[in-house]
């Protein structure tokens, strides 16, 4: 099969893209061993939905991830050749779990969440996008993201409530996940399928991306096999991003510590810093009697 072309949002964070049905094709693909270019083309004015992935072959131009999956099929390529009956099944429900619990925190966190919407999702998205786009498709998105949120939540009225119940439902999401995935490498045993590629296009971002409001992503955190299994397949598939963004982290922070080292005001000031909180604590402690003056 000749190589094949995929249009996506780019990458960030060392995620081969930021956007969950951009990573979920290129999963599926990379898991496959297929053939293929990505092309970090972040306009979606042109693609023929007006959204991304677009998988580019010869006379078609398919968006949707289900038709993706079947063109691989058409060509005796598909990661979930070996399932029995009932790990089928249990792909199909846990497709659905993660579109009706965790999918509907994601579009709360990214674009409804104040401080987020502001703080990255926004700002990210006016970057990458060309002009006069970049002023159109962050206000859609956002205004997407309300409207869905507002029709799952019609009966409640609080944000905060609306809040809580959102994450909650994506809180026990993640549990099931991890329960689910146990020991394994990946959901159905040792090789990656269909499932997994789903797995990590949800997890991926909400673990990697520089969010303001953390309660979401601090849980996923807490789950450590979800962890390992992200960072597994990002080691494994994804290598070159994974290892460029590790690398550009240790450069930031050894050029941290080297300014550091070389500014004696920002030594001074960490010095000072430390003194006047060894005086605050053994101020508090004569004040409530923790520690005794001597008579």
């Amino acid at each position: 099969m000749r190589q094949l072309l995929v249009d996506v949002w780019k990458g960030d964070w060392g995620l081969a893209s930021v956007d969950l049905d951009c990573l979920q094709v290129l999963a599926y693909l990379k898991f496959n061993a297929v053939d293929f270019h990505i092309n970090n083309a972040n306009n979606p004015f042109f693609t023929p939905e007006g959204k991304f992935p677009v998988l580019r072959t010869k006379g078609q131009a398919l968006t949707k991830f289900e038709d993706i999956v079947a063109y691989m099929e058409e060509k005796n390529i598909s990661s979930d050749y070996g399932l029995t009956k009932k790990q089928a099944a249990e792909t199909q429900a846990y497709s659905v779990l993660l579109r009706e619990k965790l999918f509907p925190a994601l579009q709360f966190l990214w674009w409804v969440d104040a401080n987020n919407e502001k703080g990255l999702t926004t700002p990210w998205y006016s970057k990458v996008l060309p002009y006069p786009f970049n002023f159109y498709y962050p206000g859609k998105y956002k205004r997407n993201a309300e409207i869905m949120i507002a029709s799952l939540y019609e009966n409640i009225d609080d944000e905060k409530d609306i809040k809580d119940k959102v994450i909650g439902e994506a809180e026990k999401c993640l549990t099931t996940l991890s329960v689910r995935l146990g020991t394994n490498d990946f959901m159905f045993g040792s090789h990656p399928t269909q499932i997994d590629a789903m797995l990590y296009a949800y997890l991926a971002p909400l673990l990697k991306a520089p969010l303001c409001s953390t309660s979401l992503q601090n849980h996923l955190k807490a789950c450590t096999n979800l962890n390992k299994f992200v960072s597994r397949i990002s080691q494994r598939y994804f290598s070159q991003e994974h290892h460029e963004y590790e690398k550009k982290i240790k450069n930031e922070m050894k050029n941290k510590n080297d300014q550091i080292e070389d500014d004696p005001d920002i030594i001074r000031n960490q010095i000072l810093a430390i003194f006047f909180s060894i005086v605050t604590m053994v101020a508090y402690a004569l004040h409530t009697g923790l520690i005794k003056r001597a008579t």
